[in-house]
């Protein structure tokens, strides 16, 4: 599925489509992807969220 375009094929039905939608999501593109803002350090969202996590926790 991660392989294929997003969009190109239908879907037997609209809960297979969203499962689809939601592992590409968070399992390539939050993942892979890069921020490209200088101001995230042009780190992937999951990069960051571990980040904020990390700080929070050390901040307590």
């Amino acid at each position: 599925m991660i392989e294929e375009e997003n969009g190109t094929r239908g879907r037997p039905d609209r809960a297979i489509a969203r499962a689809e939608v939601f592992t590409f999501v968070e399992m390539f593109y939050n993942r892979r992807r890069l921020s490209r803002h200088p101001g995230f350090g042009y780190l992937t969202p999951q990069e960051r969220r571990q980040r904020f996590r990390t700080a929070r926790t050390l901040a307590a």
